[in-house]
């Protein structure tokens, strides 16, 4: 059975949201990393998007100046389903570097 794992980089995620991934089938994400890249305190927040309701993973947490913050651990993972869109935010500009990575089709 082969994998097809992706991975999905964003740079200077803001206050306005952006879309890491939407999906194009029923995938798993296997892990999000978020980083502060600037030199105070940020906020930011993950959610999914579907059918224009927005379902938060984590919402407003705070990252110190120059960390990082791993929004899955422990070997958690959830299913997204066709159209459901990924999107991070910030409460401060140009402030997040993020990366997911998911396994995009199982096949036989």
């Amino acid at each position: 059975m082969a994998q097809n794992f992706r991975r999905y980089q964003e740079r200077n995620i803001g206050t306005s949201t952006r879309t890491m991934f939407t999906a194009d089938s029923i995938d798993t994400v296997v892990g999000i990393n978020i980083s502060n890249t600037t030199g105070s305190s940020v906020n930011a927040s993950v959610f999914i998007t579907n059918t224009s309701l927005d379902y938060y993973i984590i919402k407003d947490a705070p990252i110190p100046s120059g960390s990082s913050l791993q929004v899955l651990d422990g070997g958690a993972k959830f299913v997204v389903q066709i159209g459901d869109a990924l999107k991070v935010v910030s409460n401060t500009a140009s402030s997040l570097d993020a990366i997911v990575s998911t396994v995009d089709d199982i096949s036989n």
